[in-house]
């Protein structure tokens, strides 16, 4: 399959890709060209950023849960844009393993064959600027970095930037053009996740949009093309999706809880979900004809109050996972089934009580291995997931093993017939097994119900 695209790729966290992402991804519709937007790792919040610039939905790339063929089939599922941006995550080549790149933004472009442009953070520096460029060229056979956007650089910084690639890399590696220094109205402000979330920025789209007419003058946005018009043609697998009976699913989804993987919900609309969203900051109920619910991750913790007094929603919550309704609650989720967050009432369906920390706790990627049968498969299930909070609670279950890539473990999760809820966090596109169990669990309870 014949697919233009391009990977943004940083030195280091905080290098200004996410900012990059978005401007290209703004200037490429100004060219009236179609884009879909990507992202590399297990992160919820950038996408957000991608589809409120592209009006599209985004789609993680994570290679520690997908193998090659799976990465190439989500890069190019329903593609029918003119061109694909993918933004990297932290730097270019760290990863995991003992030689520190596997399951890196580079695993990613190698595993796709995806030209990637480097995003340099320019600021206070000159010629230095060229070693760092040298360095991440050479530090593979072919590390597939074809372009160079600096970010932070002044015009004639530029200049002379520019002209000392031209005489060290000649062609090997061509200047794309830069980021200026942002105003104050331009920047993004972050929390102890990274970004804050795109709903939560009442004028996102204009600071965008700001930022994109900052960089009209400055990206060279005809050499991002040229080098994406380039990548190889992708040979692929199609993942075979069981089709079933259709059912219908609730998903808990406000700016409490928004972490989604959207290949997650695409996944089940294939086998047949139609999905029905509710809020429980509104004081929303589980939709009435509903055959399975879903309550993501996010950010309760910002909107303890009101989740506290927004009873209705509780109550329904309450009823549906006590009358056997298939339920899938991560981290988020999985507190706000507990007794108490932060010293808040929540639905008290599980016994723990949640509380604040001052570090990440259990952060990373992990292997979840079950110790019984349950809603996601027979006991010794196996399955990939991952870990990202500043969160405990006082009981977080003992349905899995989950083990670290260094050997660390620790038992996890709560798992019944009819309910998953902990922590970690699931991608079901690369557990299509688990998937299917939950779907058969929900036909199940629409069979029951008459």
């Amino acid at each position: 399959m014949r697919l233009p695209r391009i990977l943004i790729a940083g030195t280091s966290s905080g290098s200004g890709k996410t900012t990059a992402a978005c401007a290209l991804l703004s200037l490429i519709r100004r060219r009236g060209l179609s884009v879909k937007a990507c992202k590399c790792g297990p992160d919820y919040i950038d996408p957000m950023f991608h589809k409120t610039v592209s009006g599209v939905p985004c789609t993680n790339l994570d290679p520690f849960f997908c193998d090659g063929n799976l990465l190439k089939y989500l890069l190019c599922d329903n593609s029918g844009e003119q061109i694909t941006v993918i933004e990297g995550v932290m730097g270019y080549y760290d990863g995991t393993s003992r030689n520190g790149t596997e399951n890196s933004t580079f695993t990613v472009a190698e595993k796709t064959d995806t030209p990637a442009i480097l995003v340099v953070d320019a600021k206070s520096s000159g010629a230095s600027l060229l070693a760092a460029v040298e360095g991440f060229l050479h530090f593979v056979p072919d590390s597939r970095i074809k372009g160079v956007l600096f970010n932070r650089i002044s015009p004639m910084n530029y200049k002379n930037i520019t002209a000392l690639m031209h005489d060290r890399f000649g062609g090997a590696v061509i200047p794309a053009g830069y980021i200026p220094l942002l105003p104050e109205e331009c920047r993004i402000p972050s929390r102890h996740l990274g970004l804050v979330t795109a709903a939560e920025i009442k004028d996102i789209k204009k600071r965008l949009q700001r930022t994109a007419d900052l960089c009209e003058s400055t990206v060279d946005l005809d050499a991002v093309l040229a080098i994406a018009d380039k990548a190889s043609e992708l040979e692929f697998t199609v993942s075979a999706v069981k089709r079933f009976e259709s059912i219908n699913i609730a998903v808990a989804r406000d700016e409490a809880f928004c972490f989604y993987y959207d290949s997650t919900l695409k996944m089940l609309e294939k086998m047949g979900a139609k999905l029905n969203c509710f809020s429980p900051l509104a004081d929303e109920t589980v939709p009435l004809d509903s055959d399975g619910l879903l309550i993501g991750g996010g950010y309760p913790e910002l909107y303890l109050d009101k989740l506290e007094s927004n009873v209705h929603t509780k109550e329904s919550i309450c009823k549906a996972v006590s009358s056997g309704m298939p339920t899938i609650a991560e981290c988020g989720g999985f507190q706000y089934l507990g007794r108490e967050l932060d010293g808040h009432r929540m639905c008290a369906l599980l016994e723990h009580s949640s509380f604040r920390t001052d570090h990440l706790v259990r952060f990373g990627y992990i292997t979840l291995t079950s110790h019984k049968k349950g809603i996601l498969g027979p006991a010794g299930t196996e399955f990939c997931a991952h870990e990202f909070h500043y969160w405990d609670s006082t009981d977080n279950g003992d349905a899995f093993t989950a083990r670290k890539l260094n050997g660390r473990e620790w038992e996890c999760a709560v798992m019944t017939d009819t309910l998953y809820a902990g922590y970690p966090h699931l991608f079901l596109p690369a557990n299509l097994s688990a998937a299917e169990e939950f779907y058969k669990k929900c036909l199940e309870y629409k069979e029951s119900r008459g």
